[in-house]
């Protein structure tokens, strides 16, 4: 009786060994992306063959995570035959789908290209969550949709629905749309009484709320004429930052001229002021020390005019 429970007892063993050594000892991926639309073995553990194509559970939103129980997954290795220790003892595993990011630059290209299409005015558009991402599924075709658009002009709101992939839900964005302007600039940096050239000019989109009144709109005001103070590049120019060349400078010696029909006087004088041709500026008679306005007509010449003749 003894020696026939021990028999039994040895065969039920033995033919328990086949199955724990069927078991092969697993690793953990170190990095845990799925691309597809289901979380497999494979996507867990470094192993390859049928058990690599298992499938666990659904995957999450492209650009997601989503976390597993251990227990589950160890259990369902198991089954098939593989076996995971958990050496670090990790209590849920935390799975990311992989995908195509459409940033909010993308986005708001987008927005402002629908909205050039319907109004004809080129647009700049602000959204109101500027960290906005979405997200689309790696193995996906084309870009981002445009399910509608609704912009109202008196509030420069706009709201609209886009799918990040053909068939994706719409995402609701919200943003404020401003009407842009195109306006020309200086392409490098001025110095105080450089000449501006048709080739230092270059073009920029400026919100129309916050153009000034006195920006150059027309290049051909920027054209010929001197900087007035250093200015820098890519920034709206206004009226007062360029004047007309100086003809005359602070401090120099003029022939400040008077004439009349059968009289013409000229008397040396210095300038008081920067002055450009056809400007009015102010100089010292040398020999009266008196101080008068003269028209600039050029390099080192200024003729007085009728009005402080009798200064003169």
């Amino acid at each position: 009786m003894l020696r026939t429970s021990l028999i039994a007892l040895t065969l039920l063993t033995t033919a328990a060994l086949p199955v724990a050594q069927a078991q092969d000892s697993i690793i953990l991926r170190s990095n845990l992306t799925v691309s597809d639309a289901e979380i497999r073995l494979g996507d867990l553990f470094d192993i390859y063959g049928p058990e690599a194509d298992i499938v666990v559970a659904r995957a999450p939103a492209p650009g997601q995570r989503t976390s597993l129980d251990v227990n589950y997954v160890r259990q369902l290795a198991a089954r098939n035959g593989l076996e995971w220790a958990n050496a670090t003892q990790l209590r849920r595993l935390s799975i990311e789908r992989e995908s195509r990011i459409y940033t909010a630059d993308i986005i708001t290209d987008m927005l402002a290209r629908e909205l050039q299409a319907q109004f004809g005015t080129r647009f700049m558009v602000q959204l109101t969550n500027s960290q906005l991402t979405l997200h689309a599924p790696t193995d996906s075709m084309g870009g981002p949709e445009l399910a509608n658009l609704n912009y109202d002009t008196m509030s420069r709101m706009l709201t609209a629905q886009i799918r990040p992939y053909g068939g994706a839900q719409p995402v609701r964005v919200t943003a404020r749309a401003y009407e842009a302007i195109e306006v020309p600039v200086l392409a490098r940096p001025f110095s105080a009484e450089e000449i501006v050239e048709a080739g230092d000019i270059d073009w920029i989109a400026v919100r129309g709320d916050r153009l000034r009144p006195d920006a150059i709109l027309d290049p051909q005001d920027m054209i010929g004429r001197q900087a007035r103070r250093a200015l820098r590049p890519n920034e709206v120019v206004r009226a007062y930052d360029l004047q007309a060349p100086v003809m005359i400078s602070r401090g120099e010696i003029v022939n400040l001229t008077f004439t009349s029909p059968g009289i013409a006087l000229s008397v040396r004088a210095r300038a008081l002021d920067n002055s450009a041709t056809g400007e009015m500026g102010r100089f010292v008679n040398l020999q009266s020390n008196r101080t008068v306005e003269a028209w600039v007509e050029g390099p080192g010449e200024a003729t007085v005019s009728l009005a402080t003749t009798q200064a003169f």
